[in-house]
């Protein structure tokens, strides 16, 4: 176990040469073990071509084709020649464009298959790859210079021919490729991979023997010589199983370690006092809880009755109420004489919050004053925004005991906010907050608090376990009654102009109706990319031109000019001229955010132009319509989120995305998934099938996932709950993995990873 794991350790440089060590380095690959996991994206078949419809403007791409034509000619403005390559796949072309290279069509011949890889761009409406570095397959005289150029040959001390018959050992079989750059080609690539295969020692074996014979699985040595060097996609199938299961193995170890550690912990049971606030509050609610909602808050208060904490994930469709769920569990830690902070990622978020725990509470928020029912406790909201007089008078009451609940931003989280006696802490939109963050509001309790982490955004039962595997998880899928429906239509601006002008009328007619409306735009405009933008994490506005949209073509216009600030002037003045707009984006001050949300929900502003600053929380039951600008510059499940603004009141909604994109763009087929349906748990397996897990959860939740090479959480479900039963059963038959050094190496690994960190402190 040590040699191979030294080998692992092994710098590269010392093993594949200087100049290819140092290009690897650039892709973040700097020991043996990290080359040996730079594992094929895909793998080619000698003789199957690559489908060049489906290349994208701007990626690094590696396609296997067969030459079409080679031409020559002499540039017109200056020296030299330019040699055109087209090379297909049966159906689609792509050009290669060469600099004064002319012996190029002495070697390129109409008939020869190769690879080419390089950077897709386009000219003339036609996609092309520059210089691309390439190999052909056939007769050594084939070889170019371009070729050579990559091939690291004197460093290496090789020449091309040598790397070519090595690259041809893999002909009859399959052609691994790999992800790779413009310095550093596939082949290049598997070279280097290569020379580690040849002189690579037994690896240790992550799974315990008897798991692996009972699942008929290779070692993970010929696992990962098979992914490297396949002879047939069963072959890559059968290793890709294998590495796959050691890697959710070591993760559900660790979450199960967790669990048992949190199951040790001592901590305050809450329970609430009889006939006090909770029942005080669950009589004076004005609606009936539905059957999830009443089923969630008993579990909840199941485990805050407890002595050790609860960890949960509280998750529900957009709608659902869990915000409700969530406050009945903070009023049952004050009822048992604790407090309960809720931490919200935007002042918007937050003072909606505020607003909606004090109007459900009614005089039950009143502790103090005169007149307040004895149970009573008082709610206080603390942001960065607020005035120093409003902070001091907060901080007072939070440090007291006197305010029960506290509802706040990253202004909870500074070092002189003190709680007398911190219970439980809800941490909204979860994602947006990083293991820091969340840990120091944590550490301001005297014993472990309660822990109740909310989202919004739906998330597949494979991906809680991956993830979240280390908390309970709740889930609300039933919507409250008299919820009503929400249409969802795409609004193509760019081939039917005339429908954009129809949107706006539409909202005309809804405010004729006195109702009101959403504009969501991508940015705000002018000042957008300025570093004090404060809108919430990953809807950042992309710089651009701030000028108003063409009133010719009805607000369509430059998908650039789509901002808040600009498309708010265009419709005033215009379209929209006749209801009261206004406007709201992440860059306001505290106050002018505050003053134009409430004077939108009091029906003063009719329609609204907002970035995603209102994606979560903002409840405005009389808004019924929206329009979102730039629809396909948004996720799937975002925009399932924003939606979810409109519909909230006894009318049903309609949401509008408008997009530029052509009908077969991958984009504009995002869109068509959020128009067909209103089902957030179906939207965000169709996200996390397009994206990458750490991308759909955001960057402060990928740390464990941005490690994992082999395992996908929607298409490893099966995997992943077979090692998260064997996981559990050997936590608890052996807590230290005594009996199993490879593996407890491996997860003291992960544990020590700081990108793990959130494991334990989220």
């Amino acid at each position: 176990m040590t040699d191979s794991a030294d080998w692992l350790r092994q710098p590269l440089r010392g093993v594949v040469g200087g100049a290819t060590a140092k290009a690897l380095g650039a892709m973040g690959l700097q020991s043996v073990g990290d080359l040996l996991d730079h594992l094929p994206r895909r793998y080619s078949e000698h003789g199957e071509l690559s489908d060049i419809g489906l290349l994208q403007v701007g990626e690094q791409a590696t396609v296997m084709a067969k030459i079409a034509s080679v031409t020559s000619r002499r540039m017109r403005q200056r020296k030299g020649t330019i040699c055109e390559v087209v090379v297909t796949d049966g159906r689609h072309r792509l050009s290669l464009t060469y600099f004064n290279q002319p012996w190029l069509q002495r070697q390129l011949t109409v008939g020869m298959r190769g690879l080419f890889a390089g950077t897709v761009d386009s000219r003339a409406g036609r996609r092309q790859l520059t210089h691309p570095d390439f190999v052909i397959f056939g007769e050594s005289a084939s070889t170019d210079s371009g070729a050579a150029s990559t091939l690291d040959g004197a460093d290496e001390g090789g020449d091309v021919e040598r790397d070519l018959r090595m690259l041809h050992e893999f002909t009859g079989f399959l052609i691994p490729i790999y992800p790779a750059t413009a310095a550093l080609p596939t082949w290049r690539i598997q070279k280097a991979i290569t020379v580690l295969l040849d002189t690579m020692p037994d690896l240790p074996e992550l799974t315990p023997e008897p798991i692996a014979a009972r699942e008929g699985l290779m070692s993970r040595t010929d696992a990962y010589r098979t992914l490297h060097r396949p002879r047939s996609m069963d072959d890559v199938r059968a290793a890709r199983r294998r590495l796959a299961y050691d890697e959710a193995l070591v993760l559900q170890t660790v979450l199960a370690r967790r669990r048992a550690a949190l199951a040790a912990t001592a901590t305050t049971p809450r329970i609430p006092a009889e006939n006090g606030l909770v029942s005080a509050f669950d009589v004076r609610l004005p609606f009936e809880l539905t059957v999830g909602q009443r089923d969630v808050a008993d579990e909840i208060a199941t485990d805050l009755g407890k002595t050790h904490p609860m960890h949960r994930l509280l998750q529900g469709e957009v709608g659902s109420g869990k915000t409700v769920v969530a406050l009945r569990a903070m009023v049952t830690v004050v009822d048992a004489g604790g407090q309960a902070a809720l931490l919200a990622p935007t002042e918007v978020l937050a003072q909606q919050h505020f607003r909606t725990i004090t109007s459900m509470l009614g005089p039950l928020a009143d502790g103090g004053l005169l007149g307040s029912p004895p149970e009573a406790t008082r709610v206080r909201l603390l942001t960065g925004g607020q005035s120093a007089a409003a902070r001091r008078s907060t901080l007072l009451d939070v440090i007291s005991g006197d305010a029960g609940i506290v509802v706040g931003t990253h202004a909870l989280l500074e070092d002189h906010v003190d709680f007398f006696d911190l219970g439980l802490v809800v941490i909204d939109e979860q994602h947006r907050f990083g293991v820091e963050q969340r840990e120091a509001l944590r550490a301001k309790a005297r014993t472990p608090p309660h822990v109740l982490v909310m989202t919004a955004t739906p998330i597949p039962r494979t991906v809680a376990m991956t993830i979240f595997g280390d908390l309970d998880v709740s889930t609300l899928t039933e919507l409250p009654q008299g919820r009503q429906t929400i249409s969802t239509h795409v609004v193509p601006a760019a081939d039917r102009p005339r429908y954009i002008d129809r949107a706006w009328e539409r909202i005309t007619e809804e405010v004729a109706k006195g109702r009101q409306a959403y504009v969501v735009c991508p940015r705000i405009g002018e000042d957008s990319d300025s570093p004090g933008n404060s809108d919430p994490p990953g809807n950042s506005d992309p710089p651009g031109n701030s000028d108003p949209p063409a009133a010719g073509q009805g607000g369509a216009g430059d998908p650039e000019q789509h901002s808040v600030l600009a498309l708010a002037r265009y419709l005033a003045d215009g379209p929209l001229a006749e209801c009261r707009v206004g406007v709201l984006h992440g860059q306001l001050p505290s106050e002018a955010k505050e003053a134009v949300m409430s004077t939108f929900t009091a029906g003063e502003i009719d329609v609204l132009v907002a970035t995603t600053v209102i994606e979560v929380g903002v409840d405005v039951p009389n808004a019924s319509v929206m329009v979102v600008m730039d629809a396909d510059r948004f996720g799937v499940s975002q925009l399932h989120q924003i939606r979810g603004r409109v519909g909230r009141g006894d009318v049903a909604g309609l949401c509008l995305l408008v997009t530029e994109l052509p009908d077969q763009s991958p984009a504009r087929e995002r869109l068509d998934a959020v128009a067909a349906t209103n089902d957030g748990f179906v939207l965000a397996r169709i996200d996390l099938e397009q994206r990458r897990e750490g991308d759909v959860l955001g960057a402060t939740q990928s740390g464990v996932q941005s490690s994992l090479k082999v395992l996908r959480a929607v298409s490893d479900e099966a995997i992943i709950a077979l090692a998260r039963t064997d996981a559990v059963a050997l936590v608890g038959a052996d807590p230290e993995l005594l009996s199993y050094p490879d593996l407890a190496a491996a997860v003291a690994l992960l544990e020590s990873d700081e990108q793990a960190e959130f494991l334990e402190k989220s």
